[in-house]
């Protein structure tokens, strides 16, 4: 359904991603961030499925074209250790929110597991975003905090999860209210990755409460 493109950077350099159209002039955007796995054909296919809502969906190639198999979580943990996660923000996410733009009235940015973190901090640092959607996944408060989120939120979380701990996921509701920030949080008896329907952590049943949930935040936030 879509192809992959290349786009600019805010720094002049060029970076690539995966973009599915919706088929209809001047759509709403969203820029998808992928888990540590690479620009996986899942993440491919979460472009499709915001398509399909109406969106036009660009998943920013952050590991450049490097993709990992599932087994190897030692191989996509040596490689999100190597992602400057600002520059991530700052370049690849920012500029595939500024190719959308081109077209798109509004753009927000949706991210899972590693995502989760590069979305919300792109969130807090970019001004081209309208609303983040971050699904099991969060920066550390040394370098983005719960107050630094510029737009509404609903975040996607498992109980189940010893990445982004249930604690940890109170911790950043908590900071949230107290900030003042407009933001839903969502908690689901799932395991991490819940909503990767190619891995046996997928949880259909969530999966599909999260996705409808966010498709209304998106149509209320973006049209």
């Amino acid at each position: 359904m879509g192809t992959r493109i290349p786009f600019a950077r805010p720094d002049g350099k060029t970076a690539e991603g995966y973009l599915s159209l919706a088929g209809k002039a001047n759509a709403p955007g969203v820029v998808v961030i992928q888990e540590w796995w690479g620009l996986q054909d899942q993440i491919k296919g979460l472009c499709d499925r915001f398509a399909l809502l109406g969106y036009d969906a660009l998943a920013p190639d952050l590991f450049n074209g490097v993709v990992i198999p599932y087994h190897d979580a030692d191989a996509a943990g040596r490689e999100m250790n190597s992602l400057n996660f600002l520059e991530a923000a700052d370049q690849h996410v920012r500029g595939a929110a500024q190719f959308l733009l081109r077209s798109s009235p509004k753009v927000a940015v949706s991210g899972f597991c590693m995502g989760g973190a590069v979305a919300v901090l792109a969130a807090s640092r970019a001004p081209e975003f309208s609303a983040v959607v971050p699904f099991y996944g969060l920066p550390p408060e040394t370098v983005a905090k719960p107050a630094d989120v510029k737009v509404p939120l609903q975040g996607h979380f498992a109980n189940s999860d010893d990445f982004i701990t249930p604690a940890m996921v109170d911790a950043f509701e908590k900071g949230l209210k107290t900030a003042g920030k407009p933001a839903e949080i969502f908690r689901y008896d799932a395991s991490h990755a819940f909503m990767n329907e190619q891995r046996s952590v997928h949880d259909r049943h969530c999966a599909e409460l999260a996705w409808g949930r966010t498709s209304k935040f998106l149509k209320t936030h973006l049209g």
